[in-house]
């Protein structure tokens, strides 16, 4: 199987702007955020589907989240985290963290807009552990 883009990221070939990492799993910032702080969640080996992921590691995945999400609620004040398990754009298992107050923020679509690394870096250094 060919690296994705996500295991490049892992293995430090590709920049990200992280939020967390622990030894199964990596939280960064997306690029293309449909709104301020839009998260992924990723495990560490690669798999297309959360459902594919051993136990462990699905569990792993969904700590993460847990812990970001409530990271996520604490430095943006946002009311809410919102999840979204898609899995169309990248062959990795991943999943969605949305900071939201209002229901269309968490609907807003991901920008296509060229990404302002600078304001990425700066939010990954307000939002890192």
């Amino acid at each position: 199987m060919q690296d994705s883009i996500f295991t490049k990221i892992i293995k430090g070939e590709i920049p990200s702007h992280k939020v967390y990492e622990d030894e199964k799993t990596l939280a960064f910032l997306s690029i293309y955020p449909s709104v301020i702080g839009h998260t992924l969640v990723i495990p560490k080996i690669q798999v297309e589907t959360l459902w594919d992921l051993p136990s462990e590691d699905y569990l792993a995945v969904m700590r993460t989240a847990q812990k970001v999400a409530l990271r996520l609620k604490e430095v943006l004040g946002v009311e809410r985290v919102g999840e979204k398990v898609i899995g169309l754009d990248v062959p990795h298992a991943h999943v969605h963290l949305v900071p939201f107050t209002a229901p269309e923020e968490y609907y807003a679509k991901e920008t296509t807009d060229e990404p302002d690394y600078a304001a990425l870096a700066a939010l990954s250094e307000r939002l890192k552990f």
